[in-house]
């Protein structure tokens, strides 16, 4: 069985990526409810902790209910890295995250996330110095390099490994690459199949069926999966991965109701969480997913992703089984 330091994982754990703007409380929430082992934060910026800015500080919020959780945070200055590392022990994780994947402009020109596959030596210094800075385990998420050309991933798994990293969880793309493409999982079970590595090596990228899952697994021989946009709308992934892991055969599909008392109940904690605005604004991403697949649904879906106000979100929602009740999801 994978462990991440002391933390004793399932076999094939499964685990919530960290994703800007829905991996918040209120959906890891509902992501550990339906079978997620494995949660992490948003990603959090080093620089924005040690100046106290209030969205960073709001992120490191965590629950008992959500163990075990890591804190993902990036940066590329050492000094702000160590520091943040401090108030993140404060809000007491489980496991510390070290974000060198990021593809997004804003983070990559500072050379922070992906932009650090430029300077692999930093990358790992960087991982050095946290690791010795913590007694809590420390992982890296990362990308397989900066383009095509420069994939060194067994390398640089390696040398994460020598500098005390727990776990690697890998993204089957380049940073030239963002989201294009289909992710390469042949990379990431090059390191997981290096004799040298005893660090669990978790796959993520396109694991968007439980197909794909056991074929992470069972063809690529990694030791978990790490999920992201699959999760999005659709908390129940997880649980419908395990499920078709036990028997060979595809879990029933959430009820009508039980997909609108999810979205109603993923809005009341957002707006708990974070206020009326954001909570409402933070989860209209995730309505398309939760009512897929049902015929006609725009006008509804419109109104969903439109209203600015939660009595008119909690209205739209209140007619989806009214308007559907002969629906049953596919």
């Amino acid at each position: 069985m994978p462990k991440i330091g002391s933390i004793e994982l399932p076999e094939f754990p499964l685990l919530l990526a960290p994703m800007e703007d829905v991996s918040d409380p209120p959906f890891r929430a509902l992501c550990k409810e339906h079978g997620a082992d494995v949660v992490y934060t948003e990603f959090i910026s080093s620089e924005g902790l040690i100046r106290d800015a209030a969205k960073s500080i709001q992120k490191l919020d965590i629950y008992e209910k959500e163990r075990p959780v890591g804190i993902q945070i990036f940066g590329s200055d050492l000094d702000a890295m160590l520091r943040s590392v401090e108030i993140v022990e404060a809000s007491g994780p489980d496991i510390i995250d070290i974000n060198f994947g990021c593809p997004v402009k804003k983070v990559v020109c500072k050379g922070a996330g992906a932009g650090i596959l430029k300077d692999i030596p930093l990358m790992v210094k960087l991982t050095e110095a946290m690791v010795k800075h913590t007694s809590l385990p420390v992982t890296v998420k990362t990308r397989l390099g900066w383009d095509h050309d420069s994939i060194k991933i067994v390398e640089v798994a390696e040398r994460l490994q020598d500098a005390g990293c727990a776990a690697l969880s890998i993204h089957g793309r380049t940073r030239v690459q963002m989201y294009k493409g289909e992710a390469d999982w042949r990379p990431i079970a090059d390191v997981k199949n290096n004799p040298r590595m005893t660090i669990p090596i978790f796959g993520n990228g396109d694991v968007s069926s439980p197909e794909r899952a056991i074929e992470m697994k069972e063809v690529y021989g990694l030791d978990g999966a790490m999920i992201g946009r699959a999760s999005i709308g659709n908390p129940w992934f997880f649980n419908q991965v395990k499920h078709y892991m036990k028997t060979g055969k595809h879990a029933e599909q959430p009820s009508l109701k039980e997909r609108v008392e999810a979205a109603r109940r993923h809005l009341q904690m957002a707006i708990d969480w974070k206020g009326e605005t954001l909570g409402v604004l933070e989860t209209r991403r995730h309505y398309t997913n939760y009512f897929k697949g049902i015929p006609n649904f725009k006008p509804l879906r419109t109104q969903l992703v439109t209203s600015d106000s939660s009595a008119d979100v909690f209205a739209a929602l209140d007619q989806v089984l009214p308007t559907y009740s002969d629906y049953e999801m596919a």
